[in-house]
């Protein structure tokens, strides 16, 4: 198939397909006489496998690594979790840091009069460092 067809297929743009392609994650198995990529059905499946490891919000430095460990066959499993693990402690940590920022925003939308007065707590707060 070539990489429209790919595209399709995976859920990813053929421009995201190059990019990966770039980047070292996928090789397609070969070239047209013209040489377009050609793309066979284990491509797909690693296109695929990329797609949705990019869903649940892994880098692609980890994507990367859980290919590896996917084509392994001696991989052990315990290795496979921990990146996992270590995603969800980073997830975690974002989560935590949107919470905190939600927080901020809800006060200072809290103590706005939101009237015709051009002082505004809002634009204050954000032009000082006290935050």
């Amino acid at each position: 198939m070539n990489i429209g067809q790919a595209a399709q297929l995976s859920g990813l743009s053929s421009k995201m397909i190059r990019h990966y392609e770039s980047l070292g994650l996928i090789k397609p198995q070969g070239r047209s006489a013209a040489g377009y990529r050609i793309f066979n059905d284990f491509d797909l499946s690693q296109l695929k496998f990329i797609h949705q490891a990019r869903v649940l919000g892994f880098s692609l430095e980890q994507i990367g690594q859980l290919l590896q460990l996917w084509h392994q066959e001696n991989r052990a499993s315990i290795d496979v979790k921990m990146l996992a693990e270590q995603h969800i402690n980073a997830l975690n940590a974002k989560i935590e840091s949107m919470q905190q920022m939600k927080h901020t925003l809800e006060q200072l939308i809290d103590i706005c009069p939101a009237s015709a007065d051009p002082n505004c707590p809002i634009l204050t707060s954000l032009s000082s460092a006290s935050i």
